[in-house]
């Protein structure tokens, strides 16, 4: 087993979620209900299903692309929306209305 990869795996997560509008949904959620285990269950489970579907899709696609193609498109990606957003950082909130 690769401890590295799982000890990764789980801060990038982690860290990526603290804040995220899951987590304040779930706040919200559990705030309102009577069972906030049941708020617990249903996003940890939501969760597990999005992380290993990001998994599947990562293997399916590390068999088509090679490595160095993948990063180049996450990279890609990811400075694409950050400088949309730089650009424009009321974009984001005018999508979610």
């Amino acid at each position: 087993m690769d401890w590295n990869l799982l000890g990764l795996s789980f801060i990038t997560v982690f860290l990526s979620e603290l804040g995220d509008k899951s987590q304040l949904a779930a706040i919200a959620l559990s705030g309102r209900s009577q069972f906030p285990r049941m708020v617990f269950l249903g996003t940890a489970a939501a969760l597990l299903l999005t992380s290993l579907l990001g998994a599947l899709a990562g293997g399916w696609a590390a068999e088509l692309l090679p490595v160095k193609t993948t990063k180049a498109i996450a990279a890609i990606g990811f400075a694409f929306l950050a400088i949309r957003l730089w650009c424009n950082p009321d974009a984001s909130q005018h999508e979610e209305n």
